[in-house]
């Protein structure tokens, strides 16, 4: 494809390599396309019914940028540039785009073939807007939910006439709109510190994090302000028919009195059933997956992260083994093909028996939920097998999507629930018991999911009991749960801010600002705590679910052609002058407030312990002025107090830990080198666990 040559071929631009190979490959009449490396770049020669070369992207290859130099804020007027003009690092893209633009000048004809979503259509869009020469006004439209070869043909077959410019819009919208707010916010908080300290300290926030940020400030609030109140529960073991089962009291006692007068009154040897209640219900299958459950269940089952999950499923849907995971929608069309998957999983053990049951079905329809996207479908398996070994996480979320699209067309479950009062000198105490009586969609959805078997003996109304043992059990009450990432994604998820797509990002990126704690339960740090306390004082829009919640909708509008994106920006703008304004003339007091935590927290980080030499001062992470090398030394050091000091490697980045050494109790650290495990340093020289790895 060369310069000069006279053929033409249509130019079709994909969101990453990966993808080019496989739409390559489909597209081929002999499904051997040709691969070319230009300066790095791969592409793809095919043929069908005439030449077509297929380029990917690297994702976003432009990225917004402020007209405006220097650091300063409020900033309004902004562009959209090529990723290499305004990230570091970024060269390549240089190169990418040149390659892209050379291959567009000798197409007749072009294709946006990236996802089907908001951040696919804005990557296909830029690309031909810009390093295509304004070809987004002619180009045509791929849509697809797999990248099996079958669906890549067909919709190559019934390309849409122009691009989602509805989707494009409203991407662009949510792009500029965020940059925006993070920008302005982000510049605020950072030079009003920079101003009071002198000191560099990178805080961010945004239109997403503040209210994130903030549902977990009030949670720690209320667990912090909890005042735990005792209760008391009684329980009693029965023997019924020689077999001992245990009661609960009715209700929780919050009288001491009253716990005192009910345990005596129970100390009786005999007790009787008053009421057997044995009722059937039916337990409907589960509905499809789309991102934000399958993202619950896999930390709910695995406790792999929301962020992580999205990556793992991003890499399964580039393998053609599942469907577009970005999806919000809960239905599985017919048009999937039900039986071909079904036919397809079949082909390995650890799926034939049920599959062979589901087949044998008169017909198979998904017990669908109610949330629908007119992008994409459900989360689906897409039949195809591992051509290559996954890793653990891999094979768990693959097994977990196979599952649950093998349990939606299951029959709903037939549970049997037991409830039973037992009068224990006029004392009601009760049990409940759940039995599966009909498996049903269950079977499928196995091991995620637990039958229900008690085991109890035959129990009827008047029988008699004999009372073994009445048990006082003390309680205190709980302070609501702290989020951990599967709730804090529900939440946002039903306060409808965020997107599918983003939300996770969103998470995490509260983790790289330190401005959480912990993995599986999040804790606000003393530093989010600041900064969400200065937003909700000078800038109480920011934060509030409120107001992001409208910016989602308005978007939401956009898409569905009801919204203009300029009368959403103008809003916006207006909004965000406001509080820049507010942020701008409170500068002094947010960055007195916001220098003196992260003074304190940057020392805590580099502290590694107290000091072994002098007792009362701390060991922390120094550099020296003369050498410039890295050590452990004394606070007291800068009284005159103590010159303790201990050496520490120069390479790898060295945290301190918690726990001391098991060999001498001297302070530990840990060193991380790049591409290495990291490893415990004991600051001890003379530590004996050093002598010993001499030996």
């Amino acid at each position: 494809m060369g310069k000069g040559r006279l053929e033409k071929y249509t130019l079709i631009i994909t969101e990453k390599p990966d993808a080019a190979n496989r739409i390559a490959t489909a597209l081929d009449e002999e499904g051997k396309p040709k691969k070319t490396v230009a300066n790095g770049v791969p592409y793809y020669q095919a043929y069908r019914d005439g030449c077509i070369v297929v380029v990917p992207a690297l994702g976003h290859l432009y990225t917004i940028t402020s007209k405006q130099k220097g650091r300063g804020y409020p900033i309004f007027d902004y562009q959209w540039v090529p990723r290499y003009k305004a990230e570091r690092g970024a060269s390549r893209i240089r190169v990418w785009l040149k390659v892209i633009s050379q291959l567009a000048k000798d197409s007749d004809g072009f294709v946006d073939a990236c996802d089907y979503d908001i951040e696919g259509s804005i990557i296909g869009y830029s690309i031909l807007k810009y390093a295509c020469d304004g070809k987004d006004t002619s180009a045509k439209r791929m849509k697809y939910s797999t990248l099996t070869k079958e669906e890549l043909l067909e919709s190559y077959s019934r390309l849409l006439p122009t691009l989602d410019f509805a989707q494009i819009q409203a991407g662009l919208t949510r792009h500029e709109i965020d940059w925006l707010y993070g920008i302005n916010l982000s510049r605020a908080l950072t030079q009003a510190v920079q101003n009071n300290s002198g000191q560099y300290a990178t805080l961010s926030t945004g239109r997403v994090q503040g209210p994130t940020l903030k549902f977990l400030d009030a949670r720690e609030k209320t667990i912090n302000c909890f005042v735990p109140t005792p209760y008391w529960t009684l329980t009693a073991k029965i023997n019924v028919n020689g077999t001992t089962v245990e009661v609960e009291y009715e209700k929780p006692l919050e009288n001491k009195a009253q716990v005192a007068a009910v345990k005596a009154a129970c100390k009786v040897k005999e007790g009787k059933i008053e009421t057997v209640d044995v009722k059937e219900f039916l337990q409907s299958p589960p509905v499809p997956f789309d991102l934000g459950s399958l993202q619950s269940e896999a930390y709910r089952i695995f406790k792999i992260t929301p962020m992580k999950t999205s990556s793992i499923a991003q890499r399964l849907y580039l393998d053609a083994l599942i469907s577009y995971p970005r999806t919000s929608s809960q239905k599985l069309p017919p048009s999937i093909g039900y039986q071909n998957i079904l036919k397809k999983l079949g082909k390995t053990l650890a799926y034939a028996k049920q599959t062979r049951e589901l087949l044998s079905k008169s017909s198979l329809k998904p017990n669908e939920g109610k949330k629908y996207d007119p992008a994409h479908p459900a989360i689906y398996p897409t039949g195809n097998l591992p051509e290559k070994l996954l890793d653990a996480s891999e094979r768990n979320i693959f097994d977990l999507v196979v599952k649950r699209f093998l349990a939606v067309f299951g029959e709903p479950a037939v549970l049997q629930g037991i409830t039973v009062t037992v009068n224990i000198n006029d004392n009601p105490f009760h049990m409940n018991a759940t039995r599966t009586l009909m498996e049903g969609w269950l079977k499928f959805y196995q091991p995620y999911v637990q039958l229900k078997n008690a085991s109890l003996p035959m129990l009827t109304k008047g029988q008699p009991v004999g009372v073994e043992k009445v048990t006082l059990n003390s309680h205190f009450t709980q302070p609501p749960a702290r989020y951990n990432p599967r709730s804090l994604l529900m939440k946002m998820e039903k306060e409808e801010i965020g997107t599918k797509a983003t939300r996770a990002a969103t998470i995490q990126t509260l983790y790289d600002r330190k401005y959480l704690c912990g993995t599986t339960n999040l804790s606000v740090s003393e530093l989010g705590f600041e900064v969400i306390e200065v937003l909700s004082k000078y800038c109480p829009t920011v934060v509030s679910p409120e107001f992001t919640r409208k910016l989602e909708g308005e978007m939401d509008q956009i898409q569905q052609g009801t919204q203009t994106k300029e009368n959403v920006l103008q809003n916006a703008v207006e909004t965000l002058k406001l509080v820049t304004s507010e942020l701008k003339d409170n500068e002094a007091a947010v960055g007195a407030q916001l220098s003196q935590l992260i003074q304190k927290t940057r020392l805590q980080e580099r502290t590694v312990g107290a000091c072994t030499k002098c007792g009362d001062g701390k060991l922390v992470v120094l550099r020296s002025k003369k050498t410039g090398k890295r050590f452990v030394g004394c606070t007291n050091f800068f009284e005159g107090k103590c010159n303790a000091a201990f050496p520490l490697p120069q390479t790898g980045t060295v945290k301190p830990l918690s726990a001391d050494c098991k060999s001498c109790g001297s302070p530990v650290v840990a060193v991380y080198l790049r591409g290495r495990r990291p490893w415990k340093l004991c600051l001890n020289p003379a530590c004996p666990s050093k002598g010993e790895r001499k030996k």
